[in-house]
């Protein structure tokens, strides 16, 4: 850090690594450091740039930093980082992949918002944000009750793919293979679509899933 010495560079430094395991999480934020150290902004920026050329944390995005080696990290733990002022959860394919009903891996973390729909590349993967109509932005709670990101339910999953699909977006289009466990709920899935308010979306929506149905 410009104008202090080695000792305190390291001083501080461990200060700040100090602070971020008392958070027992592995992703954090710069503004957090900057709170829990008590440093400066700088003095906390220059900290961190320090951890991460040890090989102690890593920059994910801009302000958001994970923890080298912890067990805990995943891509689906910086979702609620990315978007500090308003909600998000996990939706569409990449909720069918968890839910077991897709096998492929998706190349990109899909998310559903009432915001402007976008990618969001970061050191530890891609995030595809996709807007749906503020009155259909419902039917999710957290993963496992464990807190960590919000995730739909596997019928609105469906529902929230065949919405897009709807609405011209062609990755939604066409699904891998689906596999439907015997949880599965098409009455709940049907439920669902009939509270898309655009008449020919939920037309559309109701169609493929009778056909996935039958």
């Amino acid at each position: 850090m410009d104008g202090f010495s080695e000792k305190q560079k390291r001083v501080s430094r461990n200060s700040i690594f100090a602070s971020i395991k008392r958070l027992h999480r592995p992703v954090f934020t710069t503004f957090e450091s900057i709170l829990l150290s008590g440093k400066s902004s700088s003095a906390t920026t220059q900290a961190l740039n320090l951890l991460q050329r040890d090989g102690l944390v890593f920059k994910i995005y801009r302000g958001i930093w994970a923890e080298v080696g912890n067990k805990e990290l995943s891509p689906y733990a910086v979702i609620p980082f990315l978007f500090p002022t308003h909600r998000v959860y996990l939706s569409f394919i990449s909720a069918l992949h968890l839910y077991g009903i897709i096998e492929q891996i998706p190349q990109v973390i899909t998310l559903a918002s009432t915001a402007h729909t976008k990618i969001i590349r970061t050191k530890i993967a891609d995030f595809s944000v996709h807007r749906i109509a503020p009155s259909f932005f419902n039917g999710f709670d957290w993963y496992q009750e464990t807190g960590s990101f919000l995730i739909a339910d596997a019928e609105k999953a469906l529902v929230d793919s065949l919405y897009l699909s709807a609405c011209r977006k062609k990755q939604f289009r066409h699904f891998p293979e689906l596999h439907f466990s015997k949880s599965f709920n098409f009455n709940k899935a049907g439920r669902w679509a009939g509270k898309i308010s655009n008449v020919r979306i939920r037309s559309y929506v109701q169609k493929r899933l009778n056909a996935m149905r039958e």
